[in-house]
């Protein structure tokens, strides 16, 4: 079949503590953490105030007994809408007893929502003002078929919606009053548990179903080889709807640490100095423009930039014989997350090795990972043991990895098998059988490698490599890395073109420029489109003369705006994109 990983590296090394399913995974946090915090949150004052692990549990337990209450036990109910604790409670209360949760993308057009509740069958959905808005504003006969629990109160201008504060305050009085419906409720490990959607695209949704065991395994298991610690604090930041987030979040409870909301990206380092998080989960691209930032302030010192690699190597040096001084040779770096932070998660799209390495010099741990939705995500991760700036690391405790189809340079598919892999796609079979196999194999529709330690390496995605006529591959995210290190551009996309004249199939790279640069690089305030040119053409050029001659860059075309991304920031390779 192919290519076997090696079982060293994936063994725990930490004692687990297994969970049946969320419901499970509460009820210990509470009993173990009972009077710790588990959130810290803002009123409306900006007062900072604290709800216990105790108290989280109880909440979830009214708001669980008035859905059961309202006839919702078993059914899909959605939540939608910005990062907040009623979100998470909302979640919580719908797993822990209530039905089966569907995450909705608060950025999806009104369209592809409603395309979702109907495709998935929703009957209530949990969600903020400006998401029932969006939705309710062209499709008002949509709230007879679905009930709206607002997060605000949107009643005078929507009277079939109710609000959430109301909503709870009526659970709260039955469940205080005795009702036990809600914790009656048996709970399936193995059934559906979590339906999301990759794509809200009308006629095109793919529902991805995990089931609790999924996400409670990928937990449990992560714990073994990454320790959390019930005084670390968390600012969410990433969409609450993508597994990557939530995932981390449920770990966090797990573990019995702190989480905090950030409150808008404008926000971020506003809230990063408030909450002083020890652990900062991120994708690379955030990572990647709080580096720019860093280098663009030592750039501004005088003898800023020698001064910068003296105290990397010195850093470094220190590390190797064990002496950490990036603390002080660094403490203006680490106060720009709060002046705490011990460990960044990175995940969910590659990250250029050289920026993980300058983080890793400023004292901060980074782990980067490798996960799918279909996978609850994590299958692949650095740990505490291992810590690579140019790979996703090793399979975690419990899961078999293997790269089937290597070509002459050992890249393949990515294949996993482990206990969070997801049960199929929503009522497709086909799609499902194509993915998954009998005995369990998953396969990624990544390509990678794997060195002779385990050590995974990504390479891109099966469907966007370009191949030539003479039967060579090209991984378009292997050009685009190359580009985007130079600083004079800020985001590029690389496409195969097919030519009539040869036929053959060209390398083409759509570029976005980083315009403060390039005036610097040219001493000029309003550089012309041909001196921009001219300045992406050296840079071509330069990436050129690194690359085998079938991968060099045949064209390129200057975007003027940056890329459609992801809610993880990965830009989207579609004709929005393609076009100029």
């Amino acid at each position: 079949m192919g290519k076997r990983d090696f079982d060293m590296n994936n063994a725990a090394f930490y004692p687990i503590r297994k969970v049946r399913d969320i419901r499970d995974l509460l009820c210990q946090s509470a009993k173990l953490y009972a009077e710790r915090s588990a959130f810290r949150l803002k009123n409306s004052s900006g007062e900072f105030y604290d709800i216990t692990y105790k108290d989280f549990l109880r909440e979830v337990n009214c708001l669980g007994t008035k859905l059961i209450a309202d006839g919702f036990a078993g059914e899909k109910i959605a939540v939608m809408g910005a990062n907040s604790y009623k979100w998470l409670l909302s979640y919580m209360s719908v797993a822990c007893g209530a039905g089966v949760v569907v995450p909705v993308d608060k950025d999806l057009p009104a369209e592809d929502v409603c395309n979702i509740l109907k495709v998935s069958d929703t009957k209530a959905i949990f969600l903020d003002k400006k998401s029932a808005l969006k939705i309710l504003k062209d499709n008002g006969d949509i709230a007879g078929k679905i009930k709206f629990i607002c997060f605000d109160d949107i009643s005078r201008e929507y009277a079939d919606t109710e609000y959430f504060g109301e909503y709870f305050s009526s659970g709260k009085e039955s469940f205080e009053n005795g009702n036990e419906e809600y914790l009656k409720r048996e709970i399936d490990p193995e059934a559906l548990g979590v339906l999301l959607f990759t794509s809200g695209t009308t006629g095109m949704a793919k529902g991805v179903m995990l089931c609790q065991r999924n996400i409670c395994a990928d937990i449990y298991l992560l714990s073994g080889v990454v320790r959390i610690y019930p005084t670390d604090r968390v600012l969410s930041i990433l969409p609450l709807h993508h597994t990557y987030e939530c995932t981390s979040l449920t770990l966090m409870l797990y573990s019995g640490a702190c989480i905090s909301f950030c409150e808008g990206l404008r926000y971020v380092m506003k809230n990063l100095q408030e909450v002083h998080p020890t652990i900062f989960i991120t994708v690379p691209l955030m990572l990647e423009k709080v580096h720019a930032g860093i280098m663009k302030k030592v750039d501004a010192k005088k003898g800023g930039k020698l001064i910068f690699g003296v105290g990397k190597t010195l850093s470094n040096v220190g590390h190797a014989f064990g002496i950490d001084l990036s603390k002080k040779l660094f403490a203006e770096i680490q106060n720009v997350f709060g002046g705490e932070l011990r460990l960044i998660i990175a995940g969910a799209a590659p990250m250029n090795p050289d920026i993980a390495r300058d983080f890793m010099s400023f004292g901060i741990p980074l782990y980067l990972g490798y996960g799918l939705t279909e996978c609850a995500p994590l299958v692949i991760g650095n740990n505490d043991r291992i810590s690579l700036p140019d790979s996703v690391g090793v399979p975690l405790p419990g899961v078999e990895a293997k790269i089937i189809d290597p070509d002459e340079n050992g890249v393949g598919e990515i294949c996993v098998r482990g206990p969070m892999v997801m049960l199929g796609y929503y009522n497709d079979p086909e799609e499902t059988a194509k993915v998954l196999s009998e005995d369990g194999w998953f396969k990624t529709g990544d390509l990678g490698s794997v060195d002779e330690k385990g050590n995974y390496r990504i390479s891109g995605r099966i469907k966007n490599v370009i191949v030539t006529k003479n039967g060579k591959n090209i991984y378009p995210e292997e050009v685009e890395f190359h580009l985007n290190k130079s600083p004079l551009i800020s985001e590029s996309l690389v496409v195969g073109i097919e030519t009539e004249e040869n036929d053959d199939i060209l390398v083409a790279a759509k570029i976005f420029p980083n315009l403060e640069e390039i005036t610097k690089e040219l001493k000029k305030q309003s550089p012309t489109v041909e001196e921009i040119k001219g300045v992406i053409r050296n840079v071509v050029r330069d990436v050129n003369k690194k690359l085998p001659s079938y991968k060099a860059i045949k064209s390129f075309d200057i975007r003027e705006t940056e890329f459609v991304k992801t809610t993880t920031q990965k830009i989207r390779r579609h004709a929005e994109n393609i076009k100029n």
